[in-house]
């Protein structure tokens, strides 16, 4: 079985066992083993064409998934600022955070 859930801004295809990274939640503090439920649910479907269309959400749905890593660090990104013949060079980078859960269940 298979969910599109609503989070972090955009929308993501989850199936059980999935491992992914979602964006930080409750600022780092939760502990490896916790539970956390998605409700927005957008799209079911079990794979032999049995599907159910949210407007805009799925009534009775929801995913659950255990958390691994509380805080996990993404890619460093470099970002560079320039501007021709004055010598301006500015060199920042930025390293996002997320959890990283494993999807248990999806109901719907």
């Amino acid at each position: 079985m298979y969910a599109i859930i609503q989070e972090g801004g955009g929308q993501r295809k989850v199936t059980e066992g999935q491992e992914l990274f979602i964006d930080l939640i409750q600022n780092g503090q939760a502990k490896a083993g916790d539970t956390v439920t998605f409700d927005k649910v957008l799209f079911t479907g079990d794979g032999s064409g049995k599907v159910a269309i949210g407007q805009p959400f799925v009534a009775g749905a929801s995913v659950t998934a255990e958390v691994i890593e509380p805080e996990a660090k993404g890619l460093k990104l470099d970002i560079y600022k320039f501007k021709a013949k004055i010598g301006y060079r500015r060199k920042t980078g930025h390293r996002q955070r997320y959890t990283h859960v494993k999807i248990t269940s999806v109901k719907g």
